[in-house]
């Protein structure tokens, strides 16, 4: 029998500031996603938070990613 899914799920966040910026090629060589779960009956929508880039090097808002 096969488990559902629940409530929380993982998701992947990625940051804004390198994935608009694709003519640094240095930049999009490296990229660094941050993983976490979140409740998709609390938070519904695409969840953003700020975290430290080490592409970037300093702290910048990392999206979440479908």
């Amino acid at each position: 029998m096969a488990k559902n899914k629940g409530t929380r799920i993982i998701i992947t966040l990625r940051c804004t500031e390198c994935k608009n910026n694709p003519t640094d090629q240095k930049r999009s060589s490296r990229k660094v996603d941050y993983t976490t779960t979140k409740n998709r009956r609390n938070t519904p929508d695409r969840l953003e938070v700020k975290k430290y880039c080490p592409n970037c090097n300093l702290h910048t808002l990392y999206r979440e990613i479908k």
